[in-house]
């Protein structure tokens, strides 16, 4: 019994450390390219073959970073440019998941809502700025509102759709159970679509990050994009590659932790692979 025991304590630590050594190699083989590109890049630039005053070497890219980081002027942007897409990601993602949820589970709520709000998502939001702008002024309500209409209608479609592509099995299930309309929603229909909305959420993520850009450099003094916006005008092109990088970090970090959530959440899919 207790060889058995030890036998099973054996394996299971097997498979942890062949499980750490994957994550380990993930790792590597996603960081080998970006390091090949630093690398190459700054080798270009110092030997003069990519001008020094369009492309700044990596090396002054993070000189330039700890000197902002030291000054607190790159934390004061970073928090404000974070209060604005978590504040426009709350709001569009609350309401395209209550409005998706309402739709898909009412055909009336589809005939009256659904064309008109797939006419609205067709529109670019870069032609929807400047009227947020003259509507609500330069202020923090027109860009929290512009990140949150570019958040809605991801969330939305996918719940919408998640919930539609529901088994009629287990509608028919529920039923025979007298489920309320709330544990239907709560118990049966999120869950059903907990992939299509993991989904939303990953995509309005990224167009909350895209939205930020946008009201940052049309109209701020404030902000990452600002922070952009600023250095161009003085041809400081490290600051310029910088706040990229910033945004390129920030996006991949959000989308990292959904794609965590998805992990967690979605293991009893059998089609699931993570």
């Amino acid at each position: 019994m207790t060889t058995s025991m030890q036998t099973i304590a054996q394996n299971k630590s097997i498979t942890v450390k062949k499980k750490q050594s994957n994550k380990g190699q993930t790792v590597s083989r996603g960081l080998f390219l970006p390091v090949v590109v630093l690398i190459l890049w700054q080798s270009l630039v110092s030997v003069g073959i990519l001008p020094a005053q369009l492309f700044s070497s990596p090396l002054l890219i993070v000189t330039s970073f700890i000197e902002l980081v030291q000054s607190g002027e790159l934390i004061a942007h970073l928090k404000v440019s974070l209060t604005r897409a978590f504040l426009g990601f709350a709001l569009g993602g609350f309401f395209g998941l209550l409005i998706g949820v309402i739709v898909g589970m009412s055909k009336k709520s589809e005939e009256y809502l659904n064309p008109t709000i797939q006419m609205l998502r067709t529109i670019p939001l870069l032609v929807m700025t400047p009227l947020f702008i003259m509507w609500f002024g330069f202020g923090e309500l027109s860009k929290v509102l512009l990140i949150a209409l570019g958040t809605f209608f991801p969330l939305y479609l996918q719940t919408f759709l998640g919930i539609r592509n529901v088994d009629q099995k287990l509608y028919d299930v529920v039923q025979i159970l007298e489920y309320s309309r709330v544990e239907k929603v709560t118990k049966l229909m999120i869950p059903a679509a907990l992939p299509n909305i993991l989904l939303g959420i990953r995509l309005g993520l990224s167009a909350a990050w895209m939205c930020l850009v946008v009201a940052e450099l049309l109209g701020a003094d404030t902000g990452v994009g600002f922070m952009i916006q600023d250095a161009r005008s003085f041809m400081q092109t490290d600051i310029v590659f910088l706040g990229i990088i910033i945004f390129a970090l920030a996006g991949k970090i959000s989308d990292s932790i959904v794609r965590f959530l998805e992990n967690r959440l979605l293991k009893w899919q059998d089609s699931f692979k993570a």
